[in-house]
Parts: structure tokens; sequence; C-alpha cells
């Protein structure tokens, strides 16, 4: 999926919108993207636009947000990452209309608790903050499809993480997350999970209840074993698990008869079983930086069918 694709829609954009804005006679229009202006401010006339609808305003220099914002009733995509705020109003919950909310880049220690105001909601990027936790009204967000919460400082998640019954899929890398709370196994619709570089020990019993999930990245962890529902996820295709201090693998993983990739370099692995090499989807492994000895004979017949093995 792409989500960036919903928040730059095509108009007078940039610098250009800025210089248009000041002459006479001119009207904002609905899709306003002023992107990389330099902006230390707000352009003054921005306040009397009307029937806004998408309003991106990334990589300027604008440290406050205007009360006069809250009034744009029709926005459904609001970009305010990478800019300067160390703070946003709760009256943000006004924009009920809104799908696409992107905070990230920002000073962000706290999210004000508001977000049961904005129903629609479907994409939310918080990324690249100060964040130690997520404000309860999160959980309100019965559409959300995409939560973005990397590189900042959360140390756990909410439970009720797993009430975002729509979610597609949750990015929560480079935090400081030691565990993942059970209610993960709620997610049936979860695509993509992403909590690499964090500081996992394990994965939640329940994740075999993600019966949708395509992807996970949990590489740079300190995983020491793997849930024996792992092997649930039938329609897994690639799962990377480097950097970590797996001794074994979970039998159950014969079953994951759609997997393509397999990431298991720098772990502390001594033998792999015959069977991993026998998953029948199975494209690439990467064993390499363990302490394997001979490998069984089934990864001949896998190089014989053109699969990939990194040793």
């Amino acid at each position: 999926m792409e989500p960036y694709a919903h928040q730059h829609p095509r108009a007078l954009r940039g610098s250009a919108l800025v210089q248009a804005a000041g002459a006479e006679g001119f009207s904002w229009p609905e899709h306003i993207n002023l992107n990389g202006c330099g902006l230390t401010g707000w352009p003054e006339s921005l306040r009397q636009a009307r029937g806004v609808q998408a309003l991106s305003v990334y990589d300027n220099r604008l440290a406050d947000l205007p009360e006069w914002l809250w009034t744009f009733g029709d926005l459904h995509t609001l970009n305010l990452s990478g800019n300067g705020f160390t703070q946003v109003s709760p009256e943000l919950g006004r924009l009920g209309r809104l799908q696409m909310l992107d905070l990230g880049h920002n000073s962000l220690a706290a999210l004000p608790d508001m977000f049961a105001g904005l129903p629609e909601l479907r994409f939310l990027y918080v990324s690249n903050n100060k964040l130690t936790a997520l404000p309860d009204s999160l959980r309100s967000l019965a559409r959300l499809t995409y939560l973005n919460v990397t590189d900042n400082a959360l140390s756990e998640l909410p439970g009720w993480l797993g009430e975002l019954g729509h979610l597609t899929e949750f990015r929560a890398y480079n935090n400081a997350l030691e565990y993942l709370p059970e209610s993960m196994g709620h997610l049936s619709e979860l695509r993509e999970l992403h909590v690499m570089h964090n500081a996992l020990t394990t994965l939640p019993q329940s994740l075999g209840g993600c019966g949708s999930l395509r992807e996970i990245d949990a590489q740079g962890n300190k995983l020491r074993a793997l849930p024996d529902t792992l092997g649930s996820l039938s329609r897994l295709t690639s799962l990377n698990l480097r950097f970590n201090d797996l001794s074994a693998l979970p039998d159950t993983m014969r079953h994951l008869a759609e997997l393509r990739f397999l990431d298991l370099r720098a772990n502390r692995l001594t033998e792999v079983p015959e069977w991993l090499a026998q998953l029948p989807r199975l494209e690439k492994l990467d064993l390499r930086w363990n302490q394997l000895g001979r490998l069984p004979q089934s990864f001949g017949a896998f190089r014989e069918r053109g699969g990939q093995v990194y040793v």
C-alpha cells in the first residue's frame, strides 16, 4: 500500500502558491500544498480560505498552529509534519472529517486526547517525535487502517491496540518496546507488522490470530524464542528475524505454506530443521552469521529448484 499517496494532492503548490496568494483577487484552492517553502509563519490570507479539503505544510519551520485552522471543517487531509511543533491543541478534534493526519517529524512529547472527534481517520502518522505514550482516545478510531508511531520513546503499547479492528499496517520500529500486547491477536485484518529495532524478547502467542499477516519485520530485537502460533499465519510471505538471539525455530513454522523470504541472519542457530528447505514457496533463505554446521540434505533439493540459501 502507498499511504503517502493520500497527502499530496495535485494543485498549484509551494513557493509559487505563496507568491500567488499575494495577488489581488486571489482565491485559495481546495487543495493547498505549501511544502518546503521555508515558512516561519502562516500566510495571513490563509485564514480567509473556504472549503479547504487538503492542507500540507510539510518541511517548513512553523512552531505554532493558528486557532483559525480548527474552523477548516471540510479538511480530509492535514499534513503538519517536518516542522517545529512541540504541542498540538485539543481543538484538532474539531476537524471531524479528517481521513489522513500527519504529525510526524516534530518535537511532540505528547498527543492531545482528542481522537474521539476524528471518527473518519484512516491514516495517522506520529513518527519521529518524543512520545512516551499514546492517548486512550486513539482506541475510538474504528476506521483506522494505517498507524505509524516509529522513532519515538515508547516502552510499551496500550492493551487496547487490538480494538483497532480495521488496522492493516502498523509501524512501531525504533522505539524501546520490550513486549507487544496480547490484544494484537484481535487484529484480524493486519497485513504488515514492522517492529524492528526495539527490545522485544518474544512475540505474543496471540499473533497467530492475525490471519491476514503477509509481512513481519522484527529484526534488531532481543528475540530468544518464537511463539508456536507463528505457524498459523497461512498468508505470511516475508519474515525478517535477523540480528536477534534465536537458538531454535518452532516446529509449527513448517506450515507456513506461503512464506517466500526468511531472514535469520545473526542469530544463535547451531542447526536448522529438515523441513525448512521444504517450505513449498520459499525462494530466499538467509542463514549467515549463525553457528551452523552441515545443512540437512533437503537443502540440496531446495537449491535445485531455484531456491537461494546464504550461509
